[in-house]
């Protein structure tokens, strides 16, 4: 019976053990959990999600401090569209939280920096390339492209010298998506060195349709995408990804034909997440019931996340001034619309309540909004229940190596520490 540490995912004459931890913002996928995969000769990331938020934590920095003073006067109108991130020091955010983890990294393995075409940040196209360009400055060893379509990503980096050296590759759900991508980069005579396929029991964003989520299976998306790499003759490393629980999960994939597996689920409620521990917890103690996916992300995506995250019919101000990273190039987001028409409703209430959108921003950096993979209810399966009901931590390195040699299913419990 094989086991993921039979197979190795290559790029070119370089190997490395097929499992990617994937890269949870904000600041969920920290800087260490992504050090560990690294050291442990996988593949780590990091997200550059509110980048400015997680470098004011890790290098005290006053980026988000200082926005909000610059654009005081604008909270109580709704038209965001002065809101604007100055990319100077966007860019030296985004090389302070990359460089700093390049820095300390350690051991065969690589770091990717995961980032997210809908954080268009008032001003799509010149905060993503600042984002991208900063990210290659810093070295970083490879970007992972996602929730979007990413049609002219690569543009923006192509002028960098390192546009053909580091790793890039984009996250799809379907064969059409990462064909239009192709398409749209051919005249850059530049591939992907990997794509990641992520199925519909994927945390977070999800890349299908609200209502049809469950007609899809990622083990028919993923043979379709070998298939067509097959036809194509394209020698591009396929990562499956997305309800991905054990170790056997993965060599169905990689046996497939896969090159490796990215998961996220299990490294939640490892010391090295960056989510409260208390959060932790919920997860630990979620049931299948309490799983959900919902409409509620301004991004228009479908998001799975637990059914009692705070995030879900809390009435907050917009937080734009601060953040403002899902401010579209007219200084729009759904969640405004949502909470001015809830303020418009009950001109008499002292709080509001706002239940088809969430203020992402402001929920997603107090780790409020409580994303999940969709069997995160078998995480308590994998550690021991302790005498005050709640649930020992596990570490990055048990969870990794538990992947990487585990068989028949089997999940292997920690050490007790009680």
């Amino acid at each position: 019976m094989k086991r993921v540490d039979d197979f190795r995912l290559r790029f070119g004459n370089e190997e490395y053990v097929p499992i990617m931890i994937g890269g949870m913002g904000v600041d969920i996928s920290t800087s260490e959990l992504a050090l560990e995969a690294a050291r442990l000769g996988g593949i780590g990331h990091i997200s550059d999600a509110m980048v400015e938020d997680v470098s004011d934590r890790k290098f005290d920095t006053s980026f988000v401090k200082d926005k909000t003073k610059l654009y005081k006067h604008n909270i109580n109108n709704m038209d965001k569209s002065i809101v604007q991130f100055d990319l100077e020091r966007l860019a030296e955010a985004q090389r302070l939280h990359i460089g700093a983890t390049m820095k300390a990294k350690k051991g065969p393995g690589l770091i990717f920096v995961n980032c997210m075409e809908k954080l268009t940040m008032n001003g799509p196209r010149e905060t993503l390339r600042t984002r991208l360009n900063a990210a290659l400055d810093a070295g970083i060893d490879g970007i992972t492209l996602s929730a979007g379509l990413h049609f002219g990503s690569f543009a923006l980096m192509a002028d960098h010298p390192r546009f053909r050296e580091a790793k890039l590759g984009i996250i799809v759900s379907s064969v059409r998506a990462l064909q239009i991508f192709l398409r749209k980069n051919a005249k850059l005579n530049r591939l992907p060195d990997y794509v990641i396929v992520e199925g519909p029991l994927a945390g977070g964003h999800l890349g299908f349709g609200l209502e049809d989520w469950k007609d899809y299976d990622l083990m028919t998306i993923t043979k379709e995408l070998l298939a067509y790499f097959k036809a194509e003759n394209l020698d591009i490393p396929l990562i499956a990804a997305g309800g991905i629980f054990t170790g056997s999960d993965a060599v169905s994939f990689l046996e497939a034909g896969a090159a490796g597996v990215q998961v996220a689920t299990r490294f939640t409620v490892t010391k090295e997440c960056g989510l409260p521990e208390k959060v932790k917890q919920e997860y630990f103690k979620a049931s299948e019931d309490d799983i959900i996916v919902n409409g509620v992300s301004p991004t228009g995506y479908p998001m799975r996340m637990l059914k009692n995250t705070p995030a879900i019919g809390s009435g907050i101000r917009p937080g734009c001034e601060s953040y403002g990273y899902l401010l579209d190039a007219c200084g729009n987001c759904s969640y405004i619309n949502a909470y001015n028409r809830e303020v418009e409703a009950h001109p008499e209430a002292k709080t509001v309540v706002v239940m088809d959108k969430t203020c992402l921003c402001t929920h997603m950096r107090n780790f409020n909004c409580w994303t999940c993979g969709h069997y995160t209810y078998k995480l308590k399966d994998t550690s021991f229940k302790k005498p005050d009901g709640d649930y020992q931590m596990l570490t990055a390195e048990h969870v990794f190596k538990d992947y990487q040699f585990s068989t028949d299913n089997h999940i292997a419990l920690p050490e007790k520490e009680f």
